[in-house]
């Protein structure tokens, strides 16, 4: 007789109601949509949006009911086939279920970034602009030998300044040589402008919020994803599936398991 096949969202559901939690307080702590762990509960997988979003929020989720999740996680191997490129592009097409202030807060940060990148360009083409340039005035001075006329032969006592002629033309180089190496330093982050990168290893959820509480980041970002953010601290933040995210600020590692429980890491950037 086949051994009946263990119900994952059947024992989140039961372990839950043991404990007394209702489903919103559970949504509210992992930061999952209640739609999505309703879901979960009745086996539905078919309505989440992928394995490895599955598996993902099956280990935050026996974690914060203080169970083991690995035998969880062995009961739904079989229900994911293997994803192939196919696949890949068809999962990230579909919209994914976030709330009308995740959407909100999304396209806030779309704009944002458009309009960092468009500065960076800026500031990137006039640097260039100005190395290329530099040199070509720094050699204009130097006199060419095809274009010099034939001179007659010098007299037999040459006085001594046709002979020192050349060298403020040299010292003249040298200025403009310096002058290219000066305008070629990069600038500095402007004062209390903070410069933070989140790259994810897995599909992860990350928020980010500034010194006046807007959101920034708000977003389920998938493997492989980098979010770059620059803004006024202190930054607030919180990272879902944290194991899986390295996060460096003002180009220095932050460590998040300190910050970091039942999967989700918050904590604040001064």
């Amino acid at each position: 007789m086949t051994e009946a096949r263990l119900s994952v969202g059947g024992e989140l559901q039961r372990a839950r109601e043991e404990r007394g939690l209702a489903l919103n307080e559970v949504a509210q702590q992992l930061k999952f949509a209640p739609r999505q762990l309703e879901a979960l509960e009745e086996d539905r997988f078919d309505l989440l949006p992928g394995g490895t979003f599955a598996r993902g929020m099956v280990r935050n989720y026996a974690r914060l009911l203080k169970l083991d999740p690995e035998p969880l996680l062995n009961a739904i191997a079989d229900r994911f086939e293997a994803p192939d490129a196919n696949n890949l592009a068809a999962r990230y097409s579909q919209p994914v279920p976030f709330t009308d202030h995740g959407r909100r807060s999304t396209f806030v940060y779309l704009g944002l970034s458009l309009g960092v990148l468009a500065f960076g360009a800026g500031i990137a083409y006039q640097w260039y602009h100005e190395r290329n340039t530099a040199p070509v005035l720094a050699a204009a001075p130097l006199p060419r030998a095809a274009e010099a006329p034939r001179a007659e032969p010098p007299p037999p006592n040459p006085e001594p300044a046709a002979i020192e002629k050349p060298e403020p033309k040299s010292i003249e180089v040298a200025e403009h040589a310096q002058a290219a190496k000066v305008v070629s330093v990069p600038k500095p982050l402007a004062p209390g402008v903070h410069r933070l990168v989140i790259q994810c290893e897995e599909e992860a959820w990350i928020e980010v919020k500034d010194a006046n509480e807007r959101m920034l980041v708000s977003s389920l970002n998938p493997a492989g994803a980098e979010r770059v953010v620059r803004a006024r601290g202190p930054l607030t933040l919180v990272i879902g599936n944290a194991e899986h995210v390295r996060v460096t600020h003002n180009d220095r590692p932050v460590a998040l398991q300190p910050h970091t429980r039942t999967g989700i890491a918050r904590f604040t950037l001064p």
